[in-house]
């Protein structure tokens, strides 16, 4: 009969479910796979080995700022292409390319926000905008911001996210940057008006060379790449094997080049503490 030349067992074959993107990131630190939801709610740390992940200019105004304090300055500046600078990709290109993956008009924002109550002028770089290089946008802002800070009278803080030093598509235009923003920083060291610069992964070249590495107080996130040239480049010049841990947060705060590491959910409370204290 029909009945009993039925197979035994019915196999049903099921789709594979396949998970979707953008809910999963692999720590870069010790490869664990992080929900989102979880590592945001964690300020963008690795609840296992630590690891701070790089953070846009925008998230670390809304981590650090009072809600709906933080007042823009300059928002509109934009770099020129004082070269007509030609490779790869010309530097108007490359402007526009990053405009449109980061939704900023350059590699630096600056304002003025409260901090539990306290005002202050900030400014931020950004790494994922031509490595947060300081072009003569991201300079002007800074600088703009240093003299309006002297200006009011407030604490200045400058957070460094720049892993490309000066912007070599502007030439001497990016490296005078340097100068000038360590020029409205005198002026705002002589006003006795405090400053605190605050390093991050990574902060690299010409900006630790200018206005990242003069803070009165300068504190680093856990592990930052911190340095002037990367230590490949080093290890190929002196041919020498470099320390372990060389250029990192901890490194350089035990040979004194920094004052304090802070872990990302204590930096709010660590720079209000720091500006009741120097005020």
């Amino acid at each position: 009969m029909a009945l009993f030349g039925k197979p035994k067992y019915t196999i049903v074959r099921l789709k594979k479910k396949e998970i979707p993107h953008g809910l999963w990131t692999k720590c870069e630190g010790c490869a664990e796979t992080l929900y989102n939801k979880t590592l945001d709610e964690n300020l963008r740390v690795c609840p296992k080995c630590n690891y701070h992940f790089v953070l846009g200019a925008h998230e670390r105004l809304e981590m650090l700022l009072d809600s709906e304090t933080f007042v823009e300055f300059d928002k509109d500046m934009v770099s020129v292409d004082p070269l007509n600078f030609k490779g790869p990709k010309t530097y108007k290109e490359k402007i526009s390319a990053d405009q449109a993956n980061t939704s900023l008009k350059d590699a630096a924002i600056s304002g003025e926000g409260l901090l539990e109550g306290k005002k202050a002028i900030i400014a931020v770089t950004d790494s994922r905008f031509i490595m947060g290089s300081m072009g003569s946008v991201v300079g002007e802002k800074i600088t703009r911001a240093i003299e309006a800070a002297t200006k009011n009278r407030l604490p200045m803080i400058i957070i460094s996210g720049s892993g490309g030093g000066a912007r070599m598509y502007e030439g001497l235009f990016s490296l005078m940057q340097m100068a000038k923003t360590c020029a409205a920083l005198a002026y705002h060291k002589n006003a006795k008006l405090p400053y605190i610069s605050v390093l991050t992964n990574p902060t690299m070249g010409g900006v630790m060379a200018s206005f990242a590495g003069i803070g009165d107080i300068i504190i680093a996130e856990p592990k930052a790449l911190v340095g002037f040239t990367g230590p490949r480049v080093i290890e190929q010049t002196i041919r020498q094997k470099l320390p372990a841990g060389f250029q990192r947060s901890e490194f350089l705060f035990e040979h004194g080049l920094i004052d304090m590491i802070v872990h990302r959910k204590d930096l709010k409370s660590t720079l209000t503490q720091i500006i009741d204290y120097l005020s």
